[in-house]
């Protein structure tokens, strides 16, 4: 008996495959980098010769993959992973995958596994400018010595720009984007990382966690106000980065921390402290915060070179010192002698004249603040008209919704997003409406302080002393070293009034001379009718 082929039931092994493979591919083309496209390994380029390889051998394209940037290091490509879900799902039909070359498929470790995969199911990778014959063993060992040559050639390339990578950071650049709140800009061909405007916003936020003790929340709904909206984690992502302090932290330091070339944002102390490690650091000591001999502590600033002046004891003597850390500045004072002179300059703000003169200032200050806010009551009006807006989408919604118009996922997906903006809305409503109504008990308080202000400040324990300091001086202080004055940006509007008519009323010499301040500066563009000298009399 010849035949065998009634037993062929109880055969073992799988059927080769037939050694007529089909004629329908599909085309992949990709380029690393925009200066890869502009050469001759461009997309165009790329998809013509792949084309007319097809021609030449009278394959069927069914589909063009790529046309796109993509590295080829790892497989998480998209349109190389829409490719491979193609020739799976159509794996009956689609025998090759035409590239320009194997390094434009792939060129990591993956590659000779993922060939083997696609073999098993019946599809070949094939190189227009390698042409190899993956039928036998020999062939399929040339294809995998040049994915292997691929992956040697990344490796070493990788290796040199990591090795770049790190010398720059330990240069102190920094080597990929910015972190929110800095500008890239370039000098004379240097490159240089500088604080731009959001910065400014989040230096606040510092300052506001520091000395405030506010929460993260609470941060993040006064940087809303001021147009910078983050989400809680970003916030505390900026806190625990170092970059703000002008340190450099990277996977490629290998656990180190490096000083940066980029402005410091916030001093390293500062840092600490909103971090809580102040009484961790590496230079032996303990660093007290609420110090009441150094209570104008990063509140003056350098007048040469900006930076905050910290304060220090020398132990020998038991004397306070604020000093400017800048290396070649050398600006440092007694900080008894500062101390003083910051309570002399409160004297100026201190109402010290007869209550007729006193009831007077509290009109006047009024007046005037309704002036310098009249554009407040427009925006008022805007947020009332945006409100009523959101009500009518949200009831719109809620009809559709009822009229199955709408599926219930679209409309919880709107739902929450009109009732978020429905509660911000509400909360600047509120805020606003308190600016008015709130007015007259803030002028009452801000007189209040200005009738005993230098005691207060004086017998104020170290954060009282600090939020006096800025409630006044919103912006600072800073000292110069060498005319032995301070000065000061912007001193707050009702305190400079106050002031300013004290100093008409007792017809006293006008400004501050401790600040190099005239108040007609700070109150030119106002256009106070103050009273005349017979209705003063």
């Amino acid at each position: 008996m010849t035949e065998f082929s009634i037993f062929n039931t109880f055969a073992k092994g799988t059927k080769p495959a037939a050694s007529i493979r089909g004629s329908n591919c599909v085309l992949y083309t990709r380029v690393s980098t925009k200066e890869q496209a502009d050469n001759n390994l461009s997309l165009e380029t790329q998809r013509k010769a792949c084309t007319q390889y097809a021609q030449k051998f009278g394959y069927t394209i069914l589909a063009n993959f790529g046309g796109t940037y993509e590295s080829a290091q790892n497989d998480e490509r998209k349109q190389f992973t829409a490719m491979l879900s193609y020739v799976k799902k159509c794996k009956e039909r689609v025998s090759y995958i035409i590239c320009y070359s194997l390094e434009r498929f792939s060129r990591n470790d993956n590659s000779i596994w993922l060939s083997g995969q696609l073999r098993k199911l019946g599809i070949e990778i094939v190189s227009v400018t390698q042409p190899i014959d993956t039928s036998g063993p020999s062939g399929q060992m040339q294809q995998k010595m040049l994915f292997l040559f691929g992956e040697f050639d990344n490796q070493l390339r990788r290796q040199k720009c990591m090795a770049g990578i790190k010398e720059m950071l330990l240069a102190g650049d920094w080597p990929t984007m910015q972190p929110l709140g800095f500008d890239n800009i370039n000098t004379n061909g240097k490159r240089r990382i500088v604080v731009n405007q959001k910065g400014k916003l989040l230096r606040q936020a510092f300052q506001w966690k520091a000395t405030e003790g506010l929460s993260n929340q609470a941060i993040r709904a006064k940087l809303v106000e001021r147009g910078l909206k983050l989400n809680h984690q970003r916030i505390s992502e900026i806190f625990r980065n170092p970059f703000y302090c002008g340190l450099m932290a990277h996977n490629m330091l290998e656990g180190k921390v490096v000083q940066g070339n980029q402005e410091p944002l916030v001093s390293k102390e500062l840092f600490l402290q909103v971090n809580g490690l102040l009484d961790q650091n590496t230079h032996g000591y303990s660093i007290k915060e609420e110090n009441d001999a150094i209570p104008l502590k990063r509140f003056v600033s350098c007048d040469s070179c900006t930076k905050p002046m910290r304060g220090y004891i020398v132990q020998k003597k038991k004397i306070y010192y604020y000093k400017c850390n800048t290396v070649g500045c050398g600006n440092n004072k007694s900080a008894k002698s500062l101390n003083h002179a910051f309570a002399r300059i409160l004297e100026y703000f201190k109402l010290d004249i007869t209550v007729e003169l006193i009831d007077l200032i509290r009109k006047q200050t009024i007046a005037t603040f309704n002036q310098l806010t009249e554009g407040h009551q427009d925006a008022y009006q805007l947020l009332q008209t945006q409100y009523k807006e959101i009500n009518k989408k949200i009831e719109r919604l809620e009809e559709r919704f009822i009229e199955e118009e709408i599926k219930p996922d679209l409309y919880s997906k709107y739902a929450e997003k009109y009732r978020s903006e429905k509660k911000e809305i509400e909360a600047h409503l509120l805020k606003a409406s308190q600016q008015v109504s709130n007015l007259e008990e803030c002028v009452d308080m801000a007189i209040g302080f200005a009738t005993k202000l230098p005691f207060k400040w004086l017998s104020a324990d170290y954060f009282t002393k600090q939020q006096i300091q800025f409630l006044i001086f919103p912006e600072g202080m800073s000292y110069d070293k060498q005319t032995d004055r301070c000065r000061t940006k912007r001193v707050n509007t009702v305190f400079a009034y106050i002031a300013y008519l004290k100093q008409l009323f007792s017809q006293e010499k006008s400004g501050i001379p401790e600040l190099n301040l005239e108040f007609a500066a700070l109150v030119a563009g106002s256009r106070i009718e103050l009273p005349s000298a017979k209705q003063r009399i």
